[in-house]
């Protein structure tokens, strides 16, 4: 068992709030950890929404969740059934008793249909994301991590054959029946899995919609509405750009991400730790798994944007507080990194509190007495809760 980052934040929350919502992925361990929050005063009631029987319990959900007021009730997959959330609103507000309900979810509250009565003051939304670098046991390193991503199943898996299999199955089910499933996806498996093969190939790229609707056959509009949903099955991140000076020509087009490396190097057909040095997104795919990293981390008051001026001044990510930016990030695969005049140009122009180069085991050491270059492990140990 890996303990989960999440699961103390968790017991926190149950202690204050009628409701928590844990959102993430399929098969990150949501079901799990839930079952784990026990409480001393309440027993756990499991209600799954993609099994007949308990769907059938709820036909009369206010009825039969009214019967169990003394239990916790945890309520899985309730996206299946969005009319839920009207019913909650006035059963917490009849027995307002902390920790009652756990509602897990695999899809972003805003693209489920139906999601339109407000929870507001009722409940805690949280997300929990694949394990990541800062939840590692001994017996697993960075490496495992950045390899077969943080799915329990992949990293966990015995050898790596077991692992690329987990994600090949994973990969064709939520092609061909999750994302139907989710947000009635009507696009075919083959395109959908196109799509998400194109998005590997330009991993960390800035997006090109139009590219992306030439190749696949299908217009802008739909590329980007099927993009919201592997966005919003927490598959996909886009990584906003920072612009607050109008007089300069900058890129105002996202950057995109497949979250799980472990999926990304599905998608790209890499066999091995090995093999993935030897490809040419091994740096876009560290700069990923980098940034992925660091928002799983980062504290509640900084945002993450990337910077680009037509110019050439650049840096991979920018930690930002309200309109103030607070660090300068330039993410390198080398342990011996050499700063780039575009990351110094940079710096020049936002005047961060500070500067760092994040690579995978270097020591930490001054650059030029104002970028630190830093291990991703150190920098988010020691430095990332201090920004």
């Amino acid at each position: 068992m890996i303990s989960r980052n999440l699961q103390s934040i968790l017991l926190d929350k149950l202690k204050k709030t009628p409701a928590i919502a844990i959102l993430g992925p399929r098969q990150v361990g949501k079901t799990t950890l839930a079952k784990q929050l026990k409480s001393d005063k309440q027993e756990n009631l499991y209600l799954d929404m993609e099994n007949p029987n308990d769907q059938n319990k709820l036909q009369d959900a206010f009825s039969y969740l009214t019967l169990h007021k003394d239990s916790r009730i945890i309520i899985d997959e309730i996206q299946l059934m969005p009319q839920l959330f009207a019913i909650l609103r006035p059963l917490i507000d009849a027995n307002r008793i902390a920790g009652r309900f756990i509602l897990l979810g695999s899809a972003s509250p805003i693209l489920v249909k139906g999601v339109s009565e407000s929870l507001a003051g009722r409940i805690a939304y949280t997300e929990l994301t694949p394990i990541g670098i800062t939840e590692l046991n001994t017996s697993l390193g960075y490496k495992n991590n950045w390899f077969r991503g943080g799915f329990p199943e992949a990293l966990l898996a015995t050898n790596n054959e077991d692992a690329i299999e987990w994600l090949n199955d994973f990969i064709r089910s939520y092609v061909e029946r999750d994302l139907a499933t989710l947000f009635g996806v009507t696009l075919s498996p083959v395109t959908l899995r196109n799509f998400w093969s194109m998005l590997a190939h330009s991993n960390g790229n800035l997006l090109n919609a139009e590219v992306f609707a030439r190749s696949l056959g299908v217009s802008a509009t739909t590329v980007m509405k099927y993009l919201d949903f592997l966005e919003g099955a927490y598959m996909v991140r886009r990584l906003q750009p920072w612009f607050i000076n109008a007089k300069k020509r900058l890129v105002k087009s996202p950057k995109t991400y497949i979250r799980d490396t472990g999926i990304l190097h599905r998608l790209l057909n890499i066999a091995s730790f090995d093999a993935l040095f030897g490809h040419p997104g091994v740096g876009a795919s560290w700069e990923g798994y980098v940034v992925e990293q660091i928002f799983q981390a980062k504290p509640n008051h900084l945002d993450l944007f990337f910077y680009r001026t037509q110019a050439g001044a650049e840096c991979d990510l920018l930690l930002v507080q309200g309109i103030t930016p607070i660090a300068c990030i330039e993410i390198k695969l080398s342990n011996s990194p050499v700063v780039s005049r575009g990351f110094v140009n940079c710096i020049q122009d936002l005047a961060p509190k500070y500067s760092f180069i994040i690579t995978p085991e270097s020591d930490t050491y001054l650059v030029g007495n104002e970028i630190t270059t830093i291990s991703l492990v150190n920098f988010i140990e020691t430095r990332l809760a201090l920004l």
